[in-house]
């Protein structure tokens, strides 16, 4: 597919019911946002983050999609994706710019803290204005088209430990992880 009908992905959405996970304690709600706007030749492009580094943070310095922790004042998880997108990249989303979820996942490694992560699939119309915050040290907009098809494994390092594992190589940045678990499966969707 070189380019990518929004509303067939719509409808893509639509007829799939996403895998939810229990939240039982410890476990505690997450919620990302995969942020798409139109690119070149009808195709979109997907908006990452790098995160700043913190040593604190499991994910210090990782390419990663907007996103964190439910608050408890938040409603819902897409409430989450919202503020969490507002806060660290400045830009607005709303509710009506939401076209799908996907699957709830997990953190694969015990170092990890005890979360559950849902990721909403916005589009908006154009590239919007960003304004990072501390915890935010990069944007980018990558093409999906950049990402068919180059999944790859490559050698990272977390926590000490060198690991090979599946990603998408984005110049001089690897999209692994989590983020590499949520992009994948939205990958396989617009082919469809």
């Amino acid at each position: 597919m070189s380019s990518l009908d929004l509303d067939r992905l719509r409808a893509a959405f639509d007829a799939r019911l996403p895998t939810r996970v229990p939240i039982v304690p410890p476990l505690r709600e997450a919620a990302v946002a995969l942020v798409l706007v139109p690119g070149d030749d009808g195709d979109v492009a997907l908006l990452f983050i790098k995160r700043a580094v913190y040593p604190e943070d499991p994910w210090s310095g990782q390419i990663a999609l907007p996103g964190g922790r439910r608050d408890g004042a938040d409603p819902d998880l897409l409430t989450t994706a919202i503020r969490e997108t507002v806060e660290e990249t400045g830009i607005q989303l709303e509710r009506q710019h939401v076209i799908g979820e996907l699957d709830d996942l997990s953190p694969v490694s015990p170092h990890l803290p005890p979360i559950v992560v849902r990721p909403f699939v916005f589009t908006l119309p154009a590239i919007p204005e960003t304004r990072l915050s501390d915890e935010v040290a990069e944007s980018l907009w990558v093409p999906r088209r950049q990402l068919l098809d180059r999944r790859t494994e490559e050698r990272v390092i977390a926590r000490d430990m060198s690991l090979v594992m599946p990603g998408y190589r984005v110049g001089r940045h690897f999209i692994w992880g989590m983020t590499e678990r949520i992009v994948t499966p939205f990958l396989q969707l617009t082919r469809q």
